[in-house]
């Protein structure tokens, strides 16, 4: 009895032994040196691809946002602040409409087919849309110059990025709604247009935050 006893107690302290030592690795000393790598090298990544302005963070890199003007009274649809770059749709994107504590949006996709009606007529209204906002006085766009994300939600509805070819049929427009010279936004676009990545992978894509904020500087000196 008591050699079983003995043998209870030796197997139960050292189970507790195995027990701290290994929450004391895995939960404190593991995670300290993960963290402190990642600090160190990937400070950037690590703390969520933050985007700072005027000394503040305005977003992400890897979420896209929308550039809306204040909803009018009776609209619920905000139209888009033709001043700024436009990201891709966001048809895919849901409301919060449980804990409405928070003001959440719930990122997701369309969920619809290519021969889905309800999808062509998005993609009919979104290409008579970007065509008649970003043809001004001495420049017209053709529905062949239209690129196929500015018709599309992407898989998560929040691309923070848009093609160079998005990009450039926007330039004429947000020049004439800033006051500034197609070649002073155009310069712009290609200063923030980022090749595939290692040069294979991927397509050639332009953030439209850090093109925005860009822009808001430029806007500022002129």
């Amino acid at each position: 009895m008591n050699n079983s006893l003995t043998n209870t107690v030796r197997l139960l302290g050292a189970g507790l032994r195995a027990l701290l030592a290994l929450t004391l690795v895995t939960g404190v000393i593991y995670p300290l040196v993960i963290t402190g790598i990642t600090q160190a090298l990937f400070n950037d990544k690590a703390n969520g691809s933050e985007i700072k302005a005027d000394g503040k963070v305005v977003g992400s890199s890897l979420i896209g946002q929308a550039y809306n003007l204040p909803l009018k009274k009776g609209q619920e649809i905000p139209e888009p602040d033709l001043k700024w770059f436009q990201g891709r749709p966001q048809n895919g994107l849901g409301t919060n409409s449980i804990n409405t504590q928070y003001k959440l949006i719930l990122s997701g996709a369309t969920n619809r087919s290519a021969d889905n009606k309800e999808l062509i007529q998005w993609v009919k209204d979104a290409k008579a849309a970007v065509i008649k906002d970003n043809s001004v006085p001495g420049y017209t766009v053709k529905p062949s110059d239209v690129p196929a994300d500015a018709l599309t939600s992407s898989g998560s509805g929040l691309d923070p990025d848009i093609s160079p070819e998005y990009a450039d049929i926007q330039v004429h427009r947000v020049a004439a709604r800033n006051g500034l010279s197609v070649a002073q936004v155009q310069k712009l676009v290609d200063e923030h247009t980022e090749g595939r990545a290692l040069g294979f992978m991927g397509e050639p894509r332009v953030n439209v935050l850090e093109l925005n904020i860009a822009l808001m500087e430029l806007v500022a000196k002129s």
